[in-house]
């Protein structure tokens, strides 16, 4: 395992260093404007090389689990739209339709949403929840491309969601299964592209990123819920920092009347980079809350300490205070934040 860890870094790393050149050689570069976060024309599209890699790791897992196969076909998807979207506009009513194309595909390899235990009772809603999984698939891969916006900040939230489930999978199993390797795998990919994204951002991962990882996120959720439902609600705990400030940025943003598919920088992690003058503190700060904060509650519901739901509402708490403190969702008053750091 350890050496198929270590390829899959290696091999990250070198795509990311060659589509970095390309990148500069086409001249797809991120051109900073009032709406950025930072001040250096910077290539992008870094993700492809996550997509690539993962893309991989799916295909060569497929023989064991064919929901893989399932989601390498809605990854090739979301990676596909948003690479072309890195090089050019796409029409939001395409991207919108691929996203939820994608979402489908997800949902039917995972066997749809399982049975959801809360507060002891098991409650299965058939075709109603798969439904309900689907716009939850497309919901979580565009707020992957929402909170994608300061160096390391997406790269971090996918490599501790991953790993912890995936060791909290081992301790609770006591198998090395086809699903922990995987996760560790693609957290392996993510690794080798975040050596070239912070603390200084060098490239960015880019639509085509930003929207793999959310669709691949939400698809071992849907995965690991098909084990013990225990792991669904841990995945909602610690994907906790990037959801709440989502979820509760448009919900303001909606009231206000903004138009929330217009870009904007009011995120909660945004006001605080610019607050605190640095990406790298933000971004730490994220890694902090989730392995500190989130991982242990994720670790009680796994193991029967507490009820999952009634762990996620006592986990977000401190974040929704948070995201109130760095006002997500108000108008934008502040400079950037320089990325040079």
């Amino acid at each position: 395992m350890l050496l198929q860890v270590l390829t899959t870094v290696v091999l990250s790393f070198v795509l990311t260093f060659l589509m970095r050149r390309y990148a500069l050689r086409q001249d797809i570069l991120d051109t900073p404007n009032d709406r950025s976060s930072h001040t250096i024309p910077t290539p992008r599209g870094g993700g492809v090389s996550i997509v690539l890699v993962s893309l991989l790791v799916l295909f060569l897992w497929g023989t064991q689990e064919i929901m893989f196969l399932w989601f390498a076909a809605a990854t090739i998807v979301i990676g596909l739209i948003g690479f072309l979207d890195d090089r050019g506009d796409i029409q939001p009513l395409i991207r919108l339709a691929a996203h939820f194309a994608a979402a489908a595909l997800v949902v039917i390899g995972a066997g749809g949403l399982a049975p959801l235990v809360f507060f002891g009772y098991d409650v299965d809603l058939g075709l109603f929840g798969d439904l309900l999984a689907v716009i939850g698939v497309v919901w979580l891969l565009n707020l992957y491309n929402f909170m994608d916006g300061i160096n390391g900040i997406a790269s971090i939230e996918a490599l501790t969601s991953k790993l912890t489930i995936a060791l909290l999978m081992l301790l609770s199993v006591g198998v090395l299964t086809s699903v922990i390797q995987v996760h560790i795998l693609l957290a392996a990919a993510v690794f080798g592209f975040f050596l070239w994204n912070f603390p200084k951002a060098r490239i960015f991962m880019g639509d085509a990123g930003s929207g793999f990882l959310g669709i691949i996120v939400a698809a071992m959720m849907l995965a690991s819920a098909q084990v013990h439902s225990a792991y669904f609600w841990a995945w909602l705990i610690v994907l906790g920092v990037f959801i709440v400030d989502a979820t509760f940025t448009l919900i303001r943003r909606l009231v206000r009347g903004d138009k929330v598919f217009e870009a904007h920088r009011s995120h909660a992690y945004q006001w605080a980079s610019r607050i605190h003058g640095s990406h790298v503190s933000v971004t730490m700060t994220v890694f902090a809350i989730n392995v500190i904060w989130l991982a242990p509650f994720a670790g009680f519901v796994v193991f029967g300490i507490m009820d999952g739901f009634l762990a996620l509402i006592i986990a977000y708490i401190p974040l929704v205070l948070l995201a109130i403190k760095y006002k997500a969702g108000a108008l934008e008053t502040m400079p950037s934040v320089t990325d040079i750091e």
